[in-house]
């Protein structure tokens, strides 16, 4: 599916959801409500670690009191409802509540390299990204900034800005930053990685990820309900659902395919994506059964199951992407 329609710049900006809050004083109360939960016990994601952020204080994630963004451009590389014909505007924030192996953008999440932005910065860069034409304000691996999120959006909005907001999130999100984000968020992105909690804390360190992100998910659907599409193509509300096919997993894709038509049905947007390759500790050992790509005939077989599943609304970038994958290897005799 390519955006067509109107030529871009015939395309009037639309008003987002957290307009409405911000001329009320709600989304400024939400912004000091979500403050509170970096205090004492971080509350912000799932994992609470007991450090006080308000005093920049730091665990798992690496970032304290302020967010900090490795980078901010029109991203034309993320699925069609979002790029449109201008980009997505997105911003990438280093640091991460997960820690999983197979991390694509390890020197980011892991190493936490980027700029240490307060909250008038990083409300400039969503402005700027509006100037720029983008169709969104996409934010990057958000779970663990929720609070900083909210206070530089109390000042984008004051400053004009207007456009949807994209959470593009791993799914391991508490259900704290979830309420103040009611109503905030337009599209929800979440990616729901894996269903069990063994393969859970192999590879992503955290055997209640699949528990967590299954009741994210549907309090996210619950939020904003199936993705929205304007007359051009664009996303303008709704849940748009990725998951990563990886190698040798298949029972693993099953299983979440099989939830997601069960519990949030046939009209689920979904990106089943093919880009996983060996990356972050998989190259340097310890995780052989992951150190390949996933083949053909396994991104072939996840497809059939989304089809008798009748999760229909497939991203065309999922189905292009078949063709980039191995065959299966050669069998000499």
């Amino acid at each position: 599916m390519r955006t067509v329609g109107r030529r871009p710049e015939e395309e009037s900006v639309r008003e987002a959801s957290y307009v409405a809050l911000h001329r009320s004083g709600v989304l400024a109360e939400r912004a000091e409500r979500g403050l509170r939960l970096l205090g004492g016990t971080c509350r912000v994601c799932p994992r609470a670690c007991r450090v006080d952020r308000l005093r920049d204080e730091r665990s798992i994630c690496h970032v304290g009191r302020r967010a900090i963004v490795a980078a901010h451009f029109p991203h034309l590389g993320e699925e069609d409802p979002l790029r449109g014909w201008s980009g997505s505007g997105t911003i990438f924030f280093a640091g991460c509540n997960l820690r999983c192996v197979f991390c694509q953008n390890f020197d980011i999440s892991w190493e936490v390299r980027g700029e240490e932005v307060a909250a008038e910065r990083l409300a400039e860069m969503m402005l700027e990204l509006q100037t720029r034409g983008c169709h969104n304000v996409n934010l990057v691996t958000p779970e663990h900034v929720v609070p900083q999120i909210l206070e530089a959006l109390a000042i984008a909005a004051e400053a004009g800005l207007r456009l949807p907001i994209v959470y593009n999130t791993s799914s391991y999100d508490s259900m704290d930053s979830l309420e103040l984000l009611d109503g905030v968020v337009d599209v929800f992105m979440p990616d729901l990685k894996l269903w069990t909690a063994e393969r859970a804390r192999r590879y992503l360190r955290r055997p209640d990820y699949p528990q967590v992100a299954r009741r994210t998910v549907k309090e996210m659907h619950r939020q904003v309900g199936p993705l929205v599409l304007d007359a051009n193509g664009i996303a303008v509300r709704g849940v748009l659902l990725r998951h990563l096919v990886m190698p040798g997993m298949l029972d693993e894709t099953e299983q979440v395919l099989r939830w997601v038509a069960e519990e949030l049905g046939p009209d689920t947007y979904l990106n089943l994506m093919a880009q996983y390759r060996p990356d972050g500790l998989v190259p340097r050992g310890g995780y052989p059964e992951m150190d390949r790509r996933p083949r053909r005939d396994e991104y072939l077989r996840a497809l059939e199951i989304a089809d008798a599943l009748a999760l229909h609304r497939l991203d065309a970038g999922s189905l292009a992407s078949a063709r980039t994958l191995p065959g299966r290897p050669a069998v000499h005799r």
